[in-house]
């Protein structure tokens, strides 16, 4: 049993190696499709390269993940280790924020400063250059070259699947805080319940907005390729939409550790992370919702 004074170090692990291959066969898949795509070659290779990267993450997942499980039960674990793994699951949310904070700056560069370049404002050069009959809007609607990027025939309509996603997600957040208050009591039926609820939901979140993206594609012309509010609008939600599917995948196997016995009131970190990396992912949506629907 590890105390207090011990730092648990793990015995040499092939798990890192795996990951990296697994992490740059995706991507070298991935940029490979785009190439193909883009100079109207077969994808098949690409695409081949990408499942066999994905499918060697996972792989690496469930081991990796399994392996520190392991590690947990077995008592290594001392509150030294466990301040170890708070801190590192902060920087982690901290690198997320980051990268959303990225994506925002893009669309609040496109909106505030790009658009009304293009439009005339300043001193006009880039207007009277460019596109002299280019007017300033947002959402736009009506690109600089409309026949090399058509826009969209409308947008989203925020108060419809956009304001029930945001009422989904925000029982969301609810219910996990439910949840953890239940896992300090040790009321097991409680947490089960409640973080089986938070996973329903977000998996109801995840059915709409593709139904949203279908219908996006489908009727509204509003795609990746529909100029630059069709790029910012599927980069934000897209990129979102994967985290919340991954976050939903996380709280899952949560809840089958917890029906396994795997938390207790005073050692559930895991479960922590879990509702932590969910309340970030919430916020994100709700930034989301106010800057790229409604705004």
């Amino acid at each position: 049993m590890a105390t207090q004074q011990s730092y648990y170090v793990p015995e040499q692990s092939k798990w890192p190696i795996i990951a990296t291959v697994g992490l740059f066969l995706t991507l070298v898949g991935v940029g490979t499709v785009m190439m193909n795509n883009t100079q109207g070659t077969d994808p098949t290779t690409g695409w081949w390269m990408f499942g066999i990267g994905f499918t060697v993450l996972i792989y690496m997942l469930f081991g990796w993940f399994g392996s520190v499980a392991k590690e947990s039960m077995a008592g290594l674990y001392s509150e030294q280790m466990d301040r170890s793994f708070r801190w590192g699951m902060s920087w982690f949310i901290f690198s997320e924020v980051m990268f959303f904070s990225a994506f925002f700056g893009a669309l609040f560069y496109a909106r505030f400063l790009a658009v009304p370049w293009l439009a005339g404002e300043g001193d006009g050069a880039m207007n009277t250059l460019l596109w002299p009959e280019f007017e300033r809007a947002w959402p736009l609607l009506s690109n600089p070259d409309p026949n090399l990027f058509p826009g969209p025939k409308e947008v989203i309509s925020p108060w419809q699947i956009p304001l029930l996603n945001t009422l989904l997600l925000l029982s969301s957040s609810v219910t996990i805080t439910i949840a953890h208050h239940a896992i300090k009591k040790d009321e097991r039926s409680k947490v089960k319940l409640w973080l089986a609820a938070t996973v329903l939901l977000g998996a109801i979140f995840m059915g709409f907005q593709i139904y949203e993206y279908i219908h996006a594609y489908q009727y509204l012309d509003l795609t990746l390729s529909s100029g630059i509010y069709g790029t910012t609008f599927f980069m934000l939600t897209g990129f979102h939409g994967m985290h919340v599917t991954l976050g939903a995948i996380i709280l899952f196997v949560i809840l089958m550790r917890y029906m396994k016995g795997h938390f207790t009131p005073k050692q559930h970190f895991g479960f922590e992370a879990a509702a932590w990396y969910w309340h970030f992912v919430d916020v994100v949506w709700v930034c989301l919702f106010v800057f790229v629907y409604i705004m």
